[in-house]
């Protein structure tokens, strides 16, 4: 509620408290000041008796009011009785004097709030303008018949006018009360979606604060994987190197083997270096992804000794930097893995372009193993099958493993050819 709303409540409220006792003084003042000097003593008496008892009656309304302020604004028995005697004492009041109509017209100013139902409301409009009307029809008891008439004319225009102004008032009264009820709403709405940008708030911080730590997760296993697969793999391959050449009598031969290990050691070096800044890998700076791989596959037979053959099916594209990276990565690891664990004597690797996919096949004749029963300190690394798993699946792929014991592996990844140009 707004102070203007409340500012009128006051004055309405002080027009209902005081407009009785300044109605009864207006009319007290014109009815003496009006009488006639030849008039019974016992008919003043009776109206001093009457005002006395209309100012006491006054009275104790606004003390009751005072007592119980809930009581003067909501329609009760007690305050029906209050305007059914009020009305009977104006009414006495109009008969000795026509004045004391203006006291009678104080029933205008408040059946809505002592007489409960609109229908006694109405009753209680009714005989306050009966009232009002003989007063202004000169008075009661009448005299002629004129008067009778003037009399009922001027009721139906007294009660026609409360009715409609009544009626006026107890739509303002709906209006108003829908208007609270509209405002108490939105007010409640606006307390929820508050509440609910709060929370929004908390939650979009909550979810910046958990990107921010799933990016530093990732960056990190990122460049875990890339240092597993390049480092670590490039320190396997010298310190290989390494022994064959400090077992090898032949010097041309030791050389040879040195020669490969130190290619192998700037070959890492480049690795480990695009790695920190999140480059594609050395065999994909100047050649496409079968082209890369082709080289992968022929220098790590040519290294380890085994026989390792690849081939390309399909319409040959380039796929995206992520996607040929990912590939190499998976084939650079399977790879390594067959070199450690299979101990096979034949490799096949096989890039096939079908449609809006790339499958990428990797078989080997080695001692094969029971995947479900790989150790849990090999699934916990991180590393091996789970991370070329992990690779294929960063980018919306899958990675499948067929393996038994004695009869080799076949690795398979499926990842979506997401094109150069895209």
């Amino acid at each position: 509620m707004t102070a203007r709303d409340t500012q009128i409540d006051r004055r309405w409220e002080q027009l209902h408290t005081w407009g009785p006792y300044g109605l009864l003084g207006i009319s007290v003042v014109l009815a003496f000041a009006s009488a006639d000097p030849q008039a019974p003593p016992a008919k003043w008496y009776v109206a001093w008796s009457l005002t006395g008892a209309a100012l006491a009656l006054q009275l104790w309304w606004h003390g009751s009011r005072l007592r119980r302020p809930d009581r003067g604004r909501t329609p009760s028995r007690t305050g029906t009785a209050y305007y059914v005697v009020r009305w009977a004492i104006a009414f006495a009041l109009t008969w000795v004097a026509p004045f004391f109509a203006f006291y009678a017209a104080s029933g205008y100013l408040d059946a809505d709030e002592t007489i409960p139902g609109s229908r006694r409301q109405r009753l209680g409009l009714f005989a306050s303008a009966v009232t009002v009307a003989a007063a202004q029809a000169g008075g009661l008891p009448f005299g002629s018949g004129v008067q009778w008439g003037l009399f009922a004319g001027l009721l139906v225009a007294n009660s026609g006018l409360q009715m409609v102004v009544a009626h006026l008032t107890q739509q303002e009264a709906q209006r108003a009360r829908e208007r609270t009820e509209t405002i108490t709403e939105l007010e409640r709405t606006n307390a929820a979606l508050q509440q609910a940008l709060d929370e929004n708030a908390a939650l979009h911080a909550q979810l910046v604060v958990q990107a921010r730590e799933a990016g530093i997760a990732d960056e990190r296993r990122r460049l875990a994987a890339e240092i597993h697969d390049t480092i670590a793999q490039g320190l396997a391959g010298i310190i290989a190197q390494l022994q064959v050449a400090i077992n090898t009598p032949d010097p041309d031969q030791a050389e040879d083997h040195l020669d490969r290990a130190l290619a192998l050691a700037r070959h890492s070096l480049g690795e480990a270096r695009r790695s920190v800044h999140n480059l594609a890998p050395v065999a994909l700076e100047n050649d496409g992804l079968p082209e890369a791989l082709q080289k992968t596959v022929a220098e790590w037979g040519e290294r380890t000794g085994t026989r390792a053959e690849f081939t390309v099916t399909g319409t040959a594209e380039q796929p995206h930097g992520e996607v040929a990276a990912t590939l190499l990565r998976i084939v650079q690891e399977a790879l390594s893995n067959a070199a450690r664990h299979a101990r096979a004597s034949r490799v096949g690797v096989t890039l096939s372009y079908l449609g809006d996919e790339v499958i990428l096949d990797i078989r080997d004749d080695g001692t094969g193993f029971d995947p479900l029963a790989l150790p849990a300190r090999t699934r916990a690394a991180g590393f091996g099958l789970d991370g070329m798993r992990a690779r294929a699946e960063r980018i919306a792929g899958s990675l499948t493993v067929e393996s038994e014991p004695g009869l080799g592996t076949a690795l398979s990844a499926r990842v979506p050819l997401v094109r150069h140009d895209t």
